[in-house]
Parts: C-alpha cells; sequence; structure tokens
C-alpha cells in the first residue's frame, strides 16, 4: 500500500513588499520545480501595501498596484493574504476606504471580478475583535487568520483561539514552537489550522513583544506616538538569520521534515515584510531551495536588471 506523506505549507512574507521578486522567483518555482524541494509548497503569500489604516505587526511599504499584485498570484494558485493586525483600531477606522476597497477586490479572487477563474481563497490576518466582526460581516469570502500579534504565550489560550471556528489557522507566540507534549493534545482538525512561525529573530525572553506591536499599530493610525525601543540584548543588530537560526524557538527544516510534519502540523508561516529583498531571498534558498541548486536561483535572481535586492 503506497503510503501519502504530508506536505509542509509555507505562508511567505511581502505580497506587496517585495512583489519584483516574487515576479522573479515564482515563474522560477513553477517552470523549475526540479530546484525545489518536493515535499514543500506555498500556500500564501502576506503583506499590506503602505498607507494602511488597518495594517499591523510592520508598516506596509509596498506601492505596487494591488490589481497587479492580485493577478501575479492568480497566475500560480497562491492564497493572497492581506496582513490588516492593527490591534487598535476603533469603530470609526473601520469605513477606511482604502482597506475596504482591498478587501473587496481580494474577495473577488481574481483582477476581474470574477471568482470562478481562481479556485483558490484570499484571507485577511486579523488581531482585532472589532475587524473580525466588520469582516465576517462585510467579505465573508475571506478567511480569517488569527495573528501572532496577538502574543498568545499561554498554551490554554491559544488552545481556545485554535477552537474558534471564525479562524481558519491561528499563528501562536513563537515562544510555543517547542511545546510539543502540549501542543500534542490537539486535535487533527486543531492542529490543521496552527501556522508556525519558524525564523523569528525576537529575543524569546522578550517582555515587550506586545507593547512593540502596539506601537507599530498606532504608527499605522498616523497617532503622533514614538517608536517602541527594544531591550533585548544585541537589538542594535537588527534582524540576522545567523542569530535568528540560534533562537531556542527556531524552526528548522530537519524540524518540519521529522517532527512537526509527522506529529500533523503542516503550515508554517515566514517573517520578513520589514526586511529587504535580499534575506528573504536567503529564506526562500534556506526553506525550499535544495543546496545543489541554490547557487542557480541566486543567478536568476540577482541577474534580473529590474530588481533592486539592497
Amino acid at each position: 500500500m503506497n503510503v501519502v506523506k504530508k506536505k509542509a505549507y509555507y505562508h511567505l512574507p511581502g505580497l506587496f513588499e517585495f512583489y519584483d521578486l516574487y515576479r522573479i522567483f515564482l515563474p522560477l518555482y513553477q517552470e523549475h520545480r526540479e530546484y525545489f524541494y518536493d515535499w514543500c509548497e506555498i500556500s500564501s503569500i502576506y503583506g499590506a501595501p503602505e498607507g494602511c489604516l488597518w495594517g499591523g505587526g510592520r508598516i506596509g511599504c509596498g506601492d505596487e498596484n494591488p490589481q497587479e499584485v492580485l493577478k501575479l498570484i492568480n497566475e500560480y494558485g497562491i492564497s493572497a493574504r492581506l496582513t490588516f493586525s492593527n490591534s487598535m483600531l476603533r469603530k470609526a477606522h473601520l469605513s477606511d476606504r482604502k482597506c475596504n476597497e482591498l478587501c473587496a477586490l481580494f474577495e473577488q479572487g481574481s483582477e476581474d471580478g470574477n471568482s470562478e477563474n481562481n479556485s483558490v481563497k484570499n484571507g485577511v490576518i486579523v488581531h482585532s475583535e472589532l475587524l473580525v466582526d466588520y469582516l465576517k460581516q462585510n467579505y465573508p469570502n475571506l478567511y480569517l487568520v488569527s495573528s501572532t500579534t496577538k502574543v498568545l504565550t499561554d498554551f490554554h489560550e491559544f488552545a481556545e483561539e485554535v477552537k474558534r471556528e471564525e479562524f481558519q489557522y491561528i499563528v501562536p507566540d513563537f515562544r510555543l514552537n517547542k511545546s510539543f507534549d502540549q501542543l500534542n493534545t490537539l486535535t487533527l482538525s486543531g492542529k490543521d489550522k496552527v501556522e508556525f512561525l519558524c525564523n523569528e529573530c525576537c529575543w524569546i525572553g522578550c517582555k515587550d513583544r506586545r507593547k512593540c506591536y502596539e506601537t507599530v499599530s498606532l504608527q499605522n493610525l498616523d497617532e503622533n506616538c514614538p517608536d517602541h525601543r527594544c531591550t533585548a540584548p544585541n537589538a542594535t543588530y537588527g534582524y540576522r538569520f545567523s542569530e535568528a537560526m540560534k533562537n531556542p524557538a527556531f524552526i528548522s527544516i530537519g524540524d518540519i521534515q521529522n517532527v512537526y510534519v509527522p506529529m500533523g502540523f503542516t503550515n508554517f508561516k515566514i517573517e520578513g515584510r520589514g526586511l529587504g529583498s535580499a534575506i528573504v531571498l536567503e529564506f526562500l534558498l534556506y526553506y525550499m531551495t535544495k543546496p545543489e541548486y541554490q547557487l542557480q536561483v541566486r543567478e536568476a535572481i540577482y541577474l534580473d536588471s529590474m530588481l533592486d535586492l539592497f
């Protein structure tokens, strides 16, 4: 009897922010599948354009035409997610024209409004309960993802979040990544909903993660508030993948294949919206590309004169 092995599904950063990178990478991924591991696939790409009041997690910086973004994603059968994880929204913000237009466009499923052209649903990453209710009422065909900005570090609170029917996926705080005994108590359907954040560089002892996200949320609302000052060790160095790999909560490709997937977990989020294309490319190489083909992928990306990697 043939045993069907479960695949790992990646949720990648930079839907708007790294449009130019994906414009090159996705054709390469489709046309040269031999370059890439056969045990994983791209499930979604997430992000938000600049100037979105509902944005959270990071300050959006992508300025690509949303219809062009959606056209690219539709072409490759990948789900597009709007990162609308602002935790500080008030009722008055729900009428924001730009965010509503984006939701309407993405709910259609394609740039021409004919959802029959694309069977893959699009979604929204959300934090605010106010926004959850609003989206359910006004854009019921968008699936919802419970954001890691909720900082769910208590397993019992996280388990209750998993039970909520309105969420198709839940991203726990990275500090629950290695709580294997507790994670294994989830039902199979519950495990299907869990989406682990793999490459977080934040200090595992951080006490200010929620405050950091709140500051970003307020800044997205154009509130006059100072930047959050990170007090973590080595904070002045910024994000370094080599340092993220040393994080006790880091999830490696070996962990995915040998630990998480055999346990029944198949969804993995790669962070990086606030970073540059060059480091996001390194994530794509590490998590998806066979070592013997990484040079070919780098060359294809680096030699494209239309892409500014740095």
